[in-house]
């Protein structure tokens, strides 16, 4: 059964950081209702021969690192076999002119056999000279006993990093031209599923905090 958000602008705090998002209608498990776009990260033994020709998976090994480079386009799954320690993904520019204001949202959420393992996603890149950018901000993933989505747009769709020397922290969205090789760095540490969803018509409001919490 929907649950219609009444107000305008709806204040969430996301994993402790704020962000806005418009007035949407929500489901039962917390996600907006609305077309979008699935990708689940599916953790696998290391014994376990993963089927990669599945359409919207990323198969890593359980409670290993995979990194999934990040490509500007429609969304598709390019590589799902992580077992390897690589994927790909490709999504398109979330924040063209680093408004602050995305052009979709992704909302996540961990599912399958309970667990204590916490898993991490963090936004990396490399600058054009060739340094590598780590965000500071990273995303915290655990499976709890109702599972329910929530908007994590300003950590994967963002990097927040002092790219340019000046000892503040900026908000650099994914495919910004002064940063390049953009990926997300994927902890599984244990976790079976974290489902992943890109909403095509909700945007989410990320303001530039100077310093982000972490």
């Amino acid at each position: 059964m929907k649950k219609t958000v009444i107000a305008s602008l709806i204040v969430m705090m996301a994993l402790g950081i704020g962000v806005i998002f418009a007035s949407v209608d929500e489901t039962g498990n917390g996600a907006p209702s609305g077309s979008h776009f699935n990708l689940n990260l599916i953790g696998v033994p290391q014994d376990k021969d993963a089927v990669i020709d599945s359409g919207n998976r990323i198969f890593v090994l359980l409670g290993a690192n995979c990194k999934i480079m990040l490509t500007e386009g429609d969304f598709a799954v390019l590589d799902g076999n992580g077992t390897d320690g690589y994927a790909s993904f490709r999504l398109p520019s979330p924040d063209p002119t680093n408004s602050g204001t995305t052009e979709y949202s992704v909302f996540a959420r961990v599912v399958g056999k309970p667990t204590d393992a916490i898993g991490t996603i963090r936004t990396e890149a490399d600058k054009l000279t060739g340094e590598h950018i780590v965000s500071v901000d990273v995303l915290s993933l655990q499976r709890t006993k109702q599972p329910k989505f929530e908007n994590v747009s300003r950590q994967l769709l963002y990097i927040w990093a002092d790219i340019d020397g000046d000892g503040d922290i900026d908000r650099v969205p994914l495919f910004d031209s002064r940063l390049q090789n953009y990926l997300w760095n994927y902890d599984n540490n244990g976790l079976k599923v974290v489902q992943l969803r890109f909403y095509y018509d909700v945007s989410t409001i990320v303001p530039a905090d100077p310093e982000p919490v972490v």
